[in-house]
């Protein structure tokens, strides 16, 4: 990753899914290559491969489960999503918790497969551990304001500044990004005056209108810094 970044969550929303997911990487890809800010997208599982294959930016996972290739049903291993085009894979999202050694795991995992990863946590205590594995970036963002109107930078700016801190203690080769409610320039901004280097983020760009627009305003926040 390069920073400051924007990351951006597919989650399952119909807006991303198919066709849809795909024009909007390749809008992303396009705010890349005007502005040169740095974009990593998460598709829909489904569409990982086919939206690989057609953009230049990053693609990450949304999701990887602790398990080798093999006799595990229904299950999606870092191995088969390197295949489908994946650099990293996002870890311990609040709609897809993972236990702390599953986590290690996938964190361990992903390095010795040049994979890099991006552990989601909820609070400064789990950011704390979370910067112990030692992954490329912890994105702390308060579940009670994913998928809200306001954002983490405006309702909680004190997590975002605490859990820079204390990742910064422990392995200052983590980087922080903040998420939940981010849906703005302002919003990128001000999370990366907090200290943060970067933002992750889903409806706000996900089930945009506009989601071009929006990803430019994105971007004019980072702009704004750099």
């Amino acid at each position: 990753m390069n920073y400051p970044v924007i990351v951006i969550n597919y989650k399952t929303y119909l807006e991303t899914a198919g066709k849809r997911g795909l024009e909007l990487a390749k809008n992303a890809e396009k705010v890349h290559a005007d502005t040169g800010v740095d974009i990593i997208i998460c598709p829909q599982m489904p569409d990982v491969s086919m939206i690989a294959s057609e953009v230049d930016i990053p693609v990450f996972a949304q999701h990887a489960d602790a398990f080798p290739p093999g006799g595990h049903t229904g299950a999606v291993t870092l191995e088969v999503l390197k295949e489908a085009g994946c650099v990293g894979t996002l870890i311990n999202h609040s709609e897809r918790r993972m236990n702390f050694a599953d986590t290690e795991h996938i964190v361990s995992l992903a390095r010795s497969m040049n994979m890099e990863t991006i552990i989601c946590t909820n609070n400064t205590a789990v950011s704390a551990a979370a910067a112990a594995l030692s992954p490329d970036a912890v994105a702390v963002e308060p579940p009670e304001l994913i998928g809200g109107d306001i954002s983490v930078t405006t309702a909680d700016p004190e997590i975002v500044k605490e859990s820079v801190e204390i990742v910064k203690k422990i392995n200052p080769n983590v980087e922080v990004l903040c998420g939940a409610g981010v849906k703005n320039g302002n919003d990128v901004l001000k999370s990366i005056e907090l200290g943060s280097r970067g933002v992750l983020l889903a409806s706000g760009v996900a089930k945009a209108k506009e989601p071009a627009k929006v990803l430019n305003e994105l971007v004019e926040g980072i702009i704004k810094k750099i």
